[in-house]
Order: structure tokens, then C-alpha cells, then sequence
């Protein structure tokens, strides 16, 4: 400070001249630039790559050319841009607002500028720098900044990206897009008396000047953000958020030399938008993008969290947390927000199901990810990191619990309705017999999870009703139904494509006719899940009557089947935890079900581990129990919870928080399902299916 250096300015310097001495040998000699590297000290010869930010970076970037953003930003006037707009056409991409008129969204008039945003915040405010030709933050305060932009020589490129400005004077002036205010998890479900406060992320003033860039991003904590240019304009470089892109951000951020690498050479398709003065763009959660100001340019944003994406939400925060990224415009308390949502939802869902309403399928995804995440954050070795963000006065276990009974009648519910609807022309394209069956049983047991149902049916009413035996046969002419695999496949297909992969096992040509109709019934029933339940209860009766030998085989196949899907399921953890304890559920029922008709029946099936079994087979009428459990395990595995471990024969090891469920689950929840279950009730044909209990 006595001499007058600045300290970026000391590595420029070849021979400093004191004050003393500047007068007779004039100002101190810079050394000459070289190269364009920010660790540069103009002491090299060698060339050294182009760094990200600097003045040559620039120059090239702003004579390349890229896709234009017309293909993926969709342009939607403000007043349309509202709750059910987004939630019918989906946030996944981009959102122009030619003009700011409809969107609710307050600012300043054209005249205010960067001297007014220093008056109503504050001169003495501390702010953030950016350096962008070193791609390196300072702090300095507003007035220092203000003077440097009105400077009419800068001789560095300096922005200012992260001026949250709620609580100064100049909040009065800004308003976010009524839509923001609409779907913010922050804003709506964050009680104001909270312990932990919440996030200042809502509104930015960002003050950059020309050649001003930021280098590619994700948002932290996967927020979604607004942008509306008051003065200038900004260039934004889009990136979708597709799986194999993240894949490349996180290694592209992991590298050393990631400020020497255009991120945008790396991946397919990197799209142009220009966003003028006056317009506002909107960014979906998880996309990558980097912004070039091609002029001096004042602009506000704000971050929000939403429940159109949780999925890419909770993705872009766990990329964050390995990659370590603390960013400037961070977002704190990413999982406090979510537990709050996490409450609301439980609440939401609650007041729905009283109400004989079902809640919209973007939420209850939403809620199963989010259980999954709590399941995670809550777990022992995991606590420590977490803890610290959970609120106050919350017991998360109980609220797991809660969640994922909410869930499950949902699931149910819906999936009741469905099987309403395709029970009629499954039954139909099945055999008279099986029509019966598939109409009544499913649907009772359906409230628990929907495996149970299948699971739980078949195995007392094969013990009882040996009998019944004789007219599933019948079914085995229907052979034809065989076709209908096609349809299993479109069933599994909603199961994430496991499903699809499992029914449509090669071996069906080797199984006999009956074996494959059973089979193809099955998978119909699979299918539609939801309300095709009831299919498979009749497919079972087919099976039961086919010979022991085709059973065996069968059950062979389904064991291989079921070992491609669990092996699948056990990667993916973001399943949802309702669904897994449904599954566990089923299981469980079914052993309990089971031991009323024949304890020794029950006793091999808990032995051997419904789920992945190999020694099953033995014991078990295979043709029934095998069709049973492959459908419940298709069903079951997208439930998976992460606490289950699943071992490579498919053993299920450990559920810390087991859902404990009575028989009589199924009165407690039949009043809202009662109609389908009723229909289902028909499906005690299926009880002949179990007869091969005494064939053990």
C-alpha cells in the first residue's frame, strides 16, 4: 500500500522503480506478454494452451459457431407461463419470455444502473469478484467495484455474478416470475421461524462487463434459475443435462487442467442463446451452461428448487458433493429444503387420500426419490455428514415410515384403477376360468403392496382348493395368448425395461404350450401392473395344471430372469423406498399365508428366501410359485429399498426399517380400493395353482 502495487499487478512488474526513482527513470518496466495462461509470468518461451476466460479464449469464442438454442428453448409468452403450463408440458428444457409483461416479475426501470445498484446496497458491502482471465475470485467492496466499472481504462476483466441483494434496500425494487414464487420449494414450504434459515438465493444482481464469462456449471444443489436482462444482453451456452453429459461434467471438473479444456468440444450438441435487454430465460434443473457477455450488461436471477424435477435435482446435488464444488452462488441447505418437502408431500398425501383423491404422478416420483435420499441421509455411517441439516424438531424415521405408506396407497390405488380397466380385456384374451379368478382376490390384498396381493392369493388358495386344479387346465388350450407377450413387454417397460427383459426369456420355445400361455398370461398381468394384477392370478391356475416337469423348467427360467433384474435393481438405488418395502411386504405375507395351508409349505419358502431362491424350486409346485414370484419380484424390485442388500443369488439380507404389515393391511385399506378389490375377489380360482404344495 506505501508503494502504490496492486497485488495482481506485482507479477507484471520485470523492474520496479520506487516513487524516488520513477521521476527521473520514469514508471516501472512490465514484462512482455508472451502467452495467454493465467499462471503465466511472461518468463516462458514455451507456448502454453488457451486458457478459459483469457482475451485470445474470448476472441475465439465469439467468432465459433454453435447449434442455435431455437431447436431446444421454448418460447412462451409470460402470461401463459404458469403451475399447470410447466406441469403438463413438463421443465426439461429451457424457457424464453420475449417480454417481461404476464410473468408477475418486478424490476427496476431501463434508467437504473450500476451506481444505483451501489446506492440502495450499500458502498461498503463486501462482494465477490470474479477475475475472468484467471478465472479466479477476490473480495472487494461495492464502491471499489462501481469505480473500476465507470474506470474508462479497465485494465482487468472483472464480474460480479453473486450479489444476493434480499435483504438491502434494493429488494423493494425486485420481484421474481410469479411462477417462481408459485413452485418454490424455499419459498412455500420453509417455515419462517426456522432455526436454520433460509437459503438467500433468490434474487441476484449480476453486473458484468464486456468479455465478461463464466466457465460451464450446473447450479448448485440442481437449482433451476431465472435470468431477466435489464440492461445489455448475455450469450448462454446450453448443455442438456443428459446422463452421459453429467458423466463428462464431473470428469471435465475433476481434471487439473479443466480450465484449459472447452467443455463444449467434449459433448454432442452445445446450443447459442442470445438473451437480449428486456427478456427473461428460464434454465431447468441439471442443465450445463456457461454465459459470455458480449457487452457491459446489468441483469437479476434467482435460484428455486421444485418438484417438476427431483430426480435431476437430487442427481446434480450428489455431483456436486463428490466433485466437492463450492460455487459463488451456492445453495445452502439443499437438504433442510428437502425435508421440509419431504413433510409437505406426507401432508399433501395425506389430506388426498382422505379425500379419495390420488396425487399427480410427477409428485409421487418426486416423493419416492426424495424417501430414497432421506433413507440415505439417515443412515448410520451417513448421519454424521448429515445431520447438521436436518431441522429441528423432525424425527426422520417416522417420517420415512409415513412417506412410504402414503406412497403405497397411492401406487395401490392407482394401480387398482388400471387393473379395472385392463382386468376385463386380460381376462377376456385368457380363458374364461382365469377371467373369473383375476376379478376378485388381486384386488384385496392389492392395498399393501401390489406383490402381496398375487403372493398371497395364490398360495392359500392353491392349499385349499386343490380342486380348482382341474379348470386352470382348461386355460392351457389358450395357448394362443401366447402373442400377447408383447404387451407383457410394454407393462415392463414402465418398470424401467427390466421387466420387459425378464418375460420375454428365450426359453419360452422349449416350455410346453401350456407353460407358454401361463407365461404370456403373466406377463400381461405385469404389464399393466396397476390393474392387471388380476391377469396373473389367472395365469397362475394355467400353470398349475401344466406337468411338474414344464413347471420346473419354467422356474429355471424365471430364476435366471429374476437374477438379470435384481442384479439390475441393485445398482439402482434411487428406486424408490415405498416400493421396496411393498416388495418385502409381498414376501413376507406370503409366508404367513402360505403356513395356513401347509406349514411345511411356508417353512421352505421363508428357508429359501423367496426372492432369488435357488433351492425353492425343489419344494415348491414350481409352475405356480414360479410365475407368482417372478411376477411379485417384477413388481417388487422397482421397491427396492436401499437398505435391502440383495446378494448375487438373491438373497435378501437386511431391511433396516421393515415395514411391519398385518394380514389385515388389506381391510384397513380396501375403503378407497374396495370397488376393484371387490372385482378382484373372483380370483380365488387361483387357489388350485398352490396345489402343488402336496406335490412337495
Amino acid at each position: 500500500s506505501c508503494v502504490g502495487v496492486e497485488e495482481e499487478e506485482a507479477p507484471d512488474i520485470d523492474i520496479y522503480h520506487c516513487p524516488n526513482c520513477e521521476k527521473t527513470h520514469g514508471k516501472s518496466t512490465l514484462k512482455k506478454k508472451r502467452n495467454w495462461h493465467k499462471h503465466d509470468t511472461g518468463q516462458t518461451t514455451e507456448v502454453k494452451p488457451v486458457q478459459n476466460g483469457s482475451q485470445v479464449f474470448i476472441k475465439e469464442l465469439r467468432s465459433r459457431t454453435f447449434p442455435s438454442a431455437e431447436d431446444i428453448v421454448v418460447k412462451v409468452p409470460g402470461s401463459q407461463l404458469t403451475a399447470e403450463f410447466l406441469e403438463e408440458n413438463g421443465f426439461a428444457e429451457p424457457i424464453l419470455v420475449p417480454k417481461k409483461d404476464g410473468l408477475g416479475l418486478a424490476v427496476p426501470a431501463p434508467t437504473f444502473y450500476v451506481s444505483d445498484v451501489e446506492n440502495y446496497v450499500g458502498p461498503e458491502r463486501s462482494v465477490d469478484v470474479t477475475d475472468v482471465t484467471k478465472q479466479k475470485d477476490c473480495k472487494m467492496k461495492l464502491k471499489e467495484f462501481v469505480d473500476y466499472y465507470y474506470s474508462t481504462n479497465r485494465k482487468r476483466v472483472l464480474n460480479v455474478t453473486n450479489l444476493e441483494f434480499s435483504d438491502t434496500r434494493m429488494s423493494s425494487f425486485v420481484e421474481p416470475p410469479d411462477i417462481v414464487k408459485k413452485l418454490s420449494w424455499v419459498e412455500n414450504y420453509w417455515p419462517d421461524d426456522a432455526l436454520l434459515a433460509k437459503p438467500k438465493v433468490t434474487k441476484y444482481c449480476l453486473i458484468c462487463v464486456k468479455d465478461s464469462y463464466t466457465d460451464f456449471h450446473i447450479d448448485s444443489g440442481g437449482a433451476s434459475a431465472w435470468y431477466h436482462v435489464l440492461k445489455g444482453e448475455k450469450i448462454f451456452y446450453l448443455i442438456k443435462p443428459a446422463s452421459a453429459n453429467i458423466s463428462l461434467y464431473e470428469r471435465w471438473q475433476s481434471a487439473a487442467n479443466h480450465s484449459e479444456m472447452f467443455f463444449a468440444d467434449q459433448v454432442d450438441k452445445c446450443y447459442k442463446c442470445t438473451v437480449k435487454q428486456g427478456q427473461t430465460l428460464f434454465i431447468p434443473s441439471g442443465w450445463i451452461y456457461a454465459t459470455l457477455t458480449p457487452v457491459d450488461c446489468l441483469a437479476f436471477a434467482g435460484h428455486f428448487l421444485h418438484s417438476l424435477s427431483v430426480e435431476m435435482q437430487m442427481r446434480a446435488y450428489e455431483v456436486e458433493r463428490r466433485l466437492k464444488i463450492v460455487s459463488l452462488t451456492q445453495f445452502p441447505n439443499f437438504e433442510t429444503a428437502c425435508w421440509y418437502m419431504g413433510k409437505h408431500l406426507l401432508e399433501k398425501f395425506k389430506g388426498l387420500h382422505k379425500a379419495g383423491q390420488q396425487p399427480p404422478a410427477h409428485l409421487l416420483q418426486g416423493a419416492k426419490i426424495l424417501n430414497g435420499a432421506f433413507r440415505s441421509w439417515t443412515k448410520k455411517q451417513a448421519l454424521a455428514e448429515h445431520e447438521d441439516e436436518l431441522p429441528e424438531n423432525f424425527k426422520p424415521a417416522q417420517l420415512i415410515k409415513d412417506l412410504a405408506k402414503e406412497i403405497r396407497l397411492s401406487e395401490n390405488a392407482s394401480k387398482a384403477s388400471r387393473a379395472d380397466t385392463s382386468a376385463s380385456t386380460a381376462a377376456e384374451e385368457l380363458c374364461p376360468v382365469e377371467k373369473e379368478e383375476a376379478p376378485s382376490p388381486v384386488r384385496v390384498t392389492p392395498p399393501p403392496p401390489p406383490v402381496e396381493k398375487l403372493p398371497k392369493k395364490k398360495t392359500p388358495k392353491t392349499v385349499k382348493t386343490p380342486k380348482q386344479l382341474k379348470p386352470s387346465k382348461p386355460p392351457k388350450p389358450p395357448k394362443p395368448p401366447k402373442p400377447p407377450k408383447t404387451p407383457k413387454v410394454k407393462g415392463e417397460g414402465k418398470k424401467k425395461g427390466k421387466k420387459a427383459k425378464e418375460s420375454p426369456p428365450p426359453a419360452i420355445p422349449n416350455l410346453d404350450l401350456l407353460e407358454a400361455h401361463t407365461k404370456e398370461a403373466l406377463t400381461k398381468i405385469e404389464t399393466p401392473k396397476k390393474g392387471k394384477a388380476a391377469k396373473n392370478v389367472l395365469s397362475v391356475p394355467n400353470k398349475e395344471s401344466a406337468s411338474k416337469q414344464n413347471e420346473v423348467e419354467k422356474f429355471e427360467v424365471r430364476e435366471q430372469n429374476k437374477s438379470k433384474t435384481e442384479a439390475k435393481w441393485k445398482y439402482k438405488n434411487s428406486k424408490p423406498d415405498s416400493l421396496l418395502k411393498m416388495e418385502e411386504e409381498h414376501k413376507s405375507e406370503k409366508t404367513p399365508l402360505s403356513g395356513n395351508k401347509d406349514n411345511k409349505f411356508t417353512f421352505s419358502f421363508s428357508n429359501k428366501k423367496l426372492l432369488g431362491s435357488k433351492g425353492v424350486k425343489t419344494h415348491l409346485n414350481t409352475s405356480v410359485f414360479g410365475s407368482l414370484q417372478n411376477f411379485k419380484e417384477d413388481k417388487a424390485k422397482p421397491v427396492r429399498d436401499e437398505y435391502e442388500y440383495v446378494s448375487d443369488d438373491g438373497e435378501l439380507k437386511i431391511d433396516e426399517f421393515p415395514i411391519r404389515r398385518k394380514k389385515n393391511t388389506a381391510k384397513r385399506e380396501l375403503p378407497f380400493l374396495s370397488d376393484k378389490k371387490e372385482a378382484l375377489q373372483h380370483t380365488p380360482v387361483k387357489k388350485p395353482k398352490v396345489e402343488s404344495v402336496p406335490y412337495k
